[in-house]
């Protein structure tokens, strides 16, 4: 069998058996994964978000997070805005986290699957990882302007079984995830919106929404105002700095 990997910018034409077309789709998969990963973002950053959720009435609720990551898996988001949240932090190490909130004890635990801001976006969509640290690529379709990377869940604590990513072959960037259990059950969509230069070289989309069948009606939406490079220290990222993370903007 003969298949075309263009992963690495060249088609490339092989004789392969079917479990080793399997591994070199895999493997194509996995670096476009990345790929999309470092376009998205650096790997270590400062963010400013606004989340909209959206109810079928039409009523909003918005929040504004200043957000920070060291590496493949330390973060922490800061609540700036409404009143009612602002000193707010999440702190996520690894499949672990935590919600901190001013004048209380010690920080809580707190799941993936749950949601701070409530609406579509769960924990782990507002502390997101990049993709590769948390999915394997095991199938890629090339389309004709997209691939559609099949993604797999490293582990279960991930929130999403699976994913089934379209990517622009052109930028490299995803436009539509789709978020699955591991019953086969659609979660949610998520749909990449309005490309937008943030500088040093990053561009990317600023718009994230998300809606859910499990949600009818319900909608949530992810505003980005600003994506850059930042080097932070190791101690950012611990439950005893989490009420200073101000200090960082």
């Amino acid at each position: 069998m003969k298949i075309a990997v263009a992963s690495s910018g060249q088609e490339k034409d092989a004789t392969v058996s079917p479990q080793d077309e399997k591994t070199a789709l895999a493997l194509g998969g996995n670096e476009i994964l990345r790929q999309v990963d470092r376009n998205m973002q650096p790997e270590s950053y400062e963010m400013y978000r606004k989340l909209i959720n959206i109810e079928p009435d039409g009523r909003k609720k918005e929040f504004v997070l200043y957000t920070v990551k060291k590496g493949q898996d330390r973060m922490v988001a800061l609540f700036l805005s409404p009143a009612s949240e602002k000193g707010r932090a999440t702190l996520r190490l690894g499949d672990n986290m935590w919600l901190y909130i001013p004048n209380v004890g010690k920080p809580l635990r707190i799941t993936s699957l749950q949601s701070v801001v409530g609406g579509i976006f769960n924990n782990s969509d507002i502390l997101r990882l990049d993709y590769h640290v948390e999915y394997d690529a095991e199938k890629i379709t090339e389309q004709e302007e997209s691939y559609l990377l099949e993604l797999k869940a490293k582990s279960a604590a991930v929130a999403y079984d699976r994913l089934k990513m379209q990517v622009d072959k052109k930028s490299l960037l995803p436009t539509t995830i789709e978020c699955y259990a591991i019953s086969g059950m659609l979660i949610k969509t998520l749909r990449y919106a309005k490309t937008e230069d943030f500088g040093d070289g990053l561009i990317r989309p600023s718009v994230l929404e998300t809606d859910s069948p499990l949600n009818k009606g319900y909608r949530s939406v992810m505003i980005f105002a600003k994506v850059r490079k930042k080097e932070l220290a190791d101690e950012v990222f611990t439950l005893n700095y989490l009420s200073k993370v101000h200090e960082l903007r």
